[in-house]
């Protein structure tokens, strides 16, 4: 057992507003240089919908992420070491500019500087690229936003496409049939990253001492590889510097024991940050195997319990602080994803085993229930609905469990028996166990998982082990100020995103 450290992130979609905040402030924080006006590192989709990219999620024909062969191993979907190799200087399976969008501004001094007249002056769009004037705006990264998409986008989902003879009838794109929730997106810091073996020039590397994934500025040569390695679609190439770029999970402000900033200012409160402890030597088998609906449970098998003394007395022999054990067993994340089991990682059967995990929406089912005139919170109700849910279940289920339906229903059940578990006990009236032991939990933990997903804290839902501000402080101490690149300014040669202290992971 080669025990390791990961940063991991979950997010509860039944919470998400789709207000952009995270997006606009990761934007502002990360992505407003020059070279980077197309980029977010933090995007909120809008699902059904093509996405940003467009339709970042047909793999057939972005080649992202891996496939396992005849013989059970993985290979990138992009193809052999060699067929990369001979598309190196000119790769064609990469989005382009209007697959991301054309991002534009307007021409606000004619609007400013006009002089006075009967016409009333306009202020047209132009290409934060080119500069030029553009004619029509026809793409953009939240085109998709509130159903502004349906039913005209929506149908080219991939997941849509997909499952549509499956469901039929029950995905409509009428207005007032229509079903909608938000998704946000970032980098997933994946456990078996495809990005990082697609990389010729290994500037792509993962953190070993928490897992994040960066791109070294000095040594990446631009060949573009890693936007086609991975299927998330989360590597952009800067045209400005000719490198290419990532979302950095905040690591200056996660080695001080921080959220991400998209964490921070989420207005909905519905992200969580913490330690996850996994074993590294089963993660190629867990990768590997045969069926794409074991993905889910594989990956979860790869993680350790870090309350077992086993577990801890492997974690210190492989060099893992006791701080960093400490937040382990604190983490949200890990009562959410392997605790209680509401957790799910998107896509899985790109077998990249990504590290940022979502809990499927429920609203839309309680919502149903109430427009019928029956009791939205009462446990029968809610059980019976959910296999009419407005949302199908084979939906989330394409997007979250590689088609299995199974593990999503039960996150659903234990959604909706917390739900009705919690309305009992609020309103004064006796606890009903049998709602708790429907779904394979006990009442203490239904009231444990309310407080974790409705009422948490902020030092509940962000558990960063912040051992590294002594480090930080030390090397303070040995390079005073003076000598120190001013905030906001890079050293010479340097992109201010090479900060991390770990060059690439063992």
């Amino acid at each position: 057992m080669r025990v390791m450290a990961q940063i991991a992130m979950v997010m509860n979609l039944d919470k998400c507003i789709g207000c952009h905040t995270c997006s606009v402030t990761c934007k502002q924080a990360w992505t407003n240089r020059q070279g980077t006006e197309y980029v977010w590192f933090n995007n909120v989709e809008t699902l059904p919908g093509q996405g940003y990219p467009r339709r970042w999620e047909d793999q057939e024909k972005w080649r992202g992420g891996w496939e396992r062969t005849r013989s059970g191993t993985l290979r990138l979907r992009a193809g052999s070491r060699l067929k990369r190799l001979g598309n190196i200087f000119a790769n064609p399976e990469l989005p382009g500019i209007d697959d991301y969008y054309q991002p534009w501004t307007y021409e606000y001094k004619n609007l400013i500087d006009a002089p006075a007249g009967d016409d009333l002056p306009v202020a047209r769009p132009v290409s934060s690229l080119t500069g030029e004037p553009l004619d029509t705006i026809e793409w953009g990264p939240n085109w998709d936003d509130n159903l502004g998409g349906a039913p005209r986008n929506a149908p080219r989902d991939p997941i849509v496409e997909k499952i549509r003879d499956e469901v039929g009838e029950r995905i409509r794109f009428e207005f007032e049939q229509s079903f909608m929730f938000y998704l946000p997106r970032v980098c997933e810091h994946c456990l078996n990253p495809a990005c990082v073996s697609s990389c010729p020039s290994g500037a792509m590397y993962k953190r070993e001492e928490d897992g994040i994934v960066l791109v070294d500025q000095d040594d990446c040569r631009g060949w573009r590889m890693c936007v086609t390695g991975c299927p998330y679609k989360k590597v952009y190439f800067n045209h400005s510097t000719g490198k290419a770029e990532k979302c950095t999970f905040c690591f200056p402000r996660i080695e001080v024991g921080l959220p991400t900033v998209c964490s921070e200012t989420c207005v909905g409160r519905m992200r969580y940050l913490g330690v996850m402890l996994y074993d590294a030597d089963k993660v190629t088998e867990a990768a590997s195997v045969e069926d794409e609906h074991d993905l889910y449970p594989s990956q979860l098998g790869c993680f350790l319990d870090p309350h077992d003394p086993a577990v801890v007395a492997a974690a210190k022999a492989s060099g893992i602080t006791h701080e960093w054990i400490e937040a382990a067993r604190r983490s949200p994340v890990y009562d959410l994803i392997a605790t209680y089991q509401v957790a799910l990682p998107l896509h899985p059967e790109y077998r990249t085993m990504p590290m940022v995990w979502y809990v499927p929406p429920l609203s839309p089912v309680v919502e149903a229930v109430a427009a019928s005139g029956h009791d939205g919170e009462d446990a029968g109700n809610l059980f019976g609905a959910i296999d009419a849910l407005r949302i199908p279940v084979e939906y989330l289920a394409e997007l979250l469990t590689a088609g299995d339906t199974v593990p999503v229903e039960a996150v659903l059940h234990r959604m909706a028996a917390m739900r009705a578990y919690m309305r009992r006990v609020n309103l004064g009236e006796e606890r009903d166990e049998s709602i708790a032991a429907a779904v394979g939990l006990t009442g203490p933990e239904l009231e444990d998982l309310f407080r974790l997903l409705a009422i948490a804290k902020y030092e509940d839902r962000y558990v960063v082990p912040s051992a590294a501000r002594a480090d930080a402080d030390a090397l303070a101490e040995a390079h005073p100020l003076d000598d120190a690149c001013p905030v906001g300014e890079a050293a010479p040669g340097r992109v201010l995103l090479n900060l991390s202290p770990t060059r690439r992971s063992a």
